[in-house]
């Protein structure tokens, strides 16, 4: 899963069926797909959400959307 990985970690993303619909949207929107590389770059206290750096730009996701993506690290 995305949340499991450290930050500075490189994953290429595997599945994001059992994320949300509008969810899955927005990230494909933001052209990460499956077969993309991501990076962790930060993950906020208290639950709070992960900075994701894909293709060169940084995205914001919540802890349990990110819980809902299967990864495989790099």
């Amino acid at each position: 899963m995305l949340a499991g990985l450290r930050i500075g970690k490189r994953a290429k993303i595997i599945d994001t069926s059992g994320a949300d619909r509008l969810v899955r949207r927005r990230l494909l929107d933001l052209g990460i797909t499956e077969g993309s590389e991501v990076c962790i770059k930060c993950k906020m206290p208290f639950g709070g959400p992960f900075m994701l750096e894909s293709c060169g730009q940084c995205v914001g996701i919540r802890r349990r959307e990110a819980q809902t993506i299967k990864v495989e690290e790099l």
